[in-house]
């Protein structure tokens, strides 16, 4: 039985990111994989299964790395509005640093495998952020909602800005950058919108 390689693991996985961002899932094989990431296709089997067996894997640990960066420094006793604002601020980190793991997740979050990344995710990380609702909601900083509009009110605004900073444009404007100001202009206008 051959070892893992560490080394060589990392490099399949950021060639199999990049290839089904910018390929797509429908054209993306384990052979392709392995040419583009010059190793034989009985290596990738040391690794994974099989190509579902890969993407979950994929998924699973750019999911985690998102969530634990999002939550870097947090505490579920923290108010509100800086839980909120540092949450923010973790997520543009992350964006920011890892924009194709970013758009991988946003290919296959609808795809049947990523039903167990999303049980994973609430498993691990569902304890701290509930914890953080409950305690804002029992100050008064929050109003109790549907998670559904809790997230929707609470991320969305943040992740449009990010994906017309990422297009470079937006419906009004052909050169768009994202700035510290419409960041907290934004932030300021959710956390009004969510209070009670």
């Amino acid at each position: 039985m051959r070892t893992r390689d560490v080394n060589k693991e990392n490099l399949i996985q950021e060639k199999a990111i990049e290839m089904i961002v910018k390929q797509g899932l429908d054209g993306f094989s384990m052979q392709k994989l392995a040419k583009a990431a010059n190793v034989s296709p009985a290596t990738l089997y040391i690794y994974y299964k099989d190509r579902d067996d890969l993407i979950t894997q994929l998924a699973t640990s750019v999911s985690n790395r998102l969530m634990e960066t999002s939550l870097k420094g947090m505490h579920p006793k923290m108010s509100f509005a800086d839980g909120l604002e540092l949450q923010w601020k973790n997520r543009m980190e992350f964006f920011f640093k890892y924009p194709l793991d970013v758009e991988f997740i946003e290919q296959i979050r609808y795809m049947p495998t990523y039903d167990s990344v999303r049980d994973n995710i609430r498993k691990n990380f569902g304890d701290v952020l509930g914890k953080f609702v409950h305690n804002a909601i029992n100050r008064g900083e929050l109003q109790p909602l549907p998670f559904e509009v809790y997230w929707s009110m609470a991320f969305a605004p943040l992740y449009q800005l990010i994906k017309f900073h990422a297009q470079g444009n937006s419906p009004a404007n052909a050169s768009f950058r994202i700035t510290d100001d419409m960041v907290k202009q934004t932030l300021e206008l959710v956390i009004k919108a969510l209070k009670p």
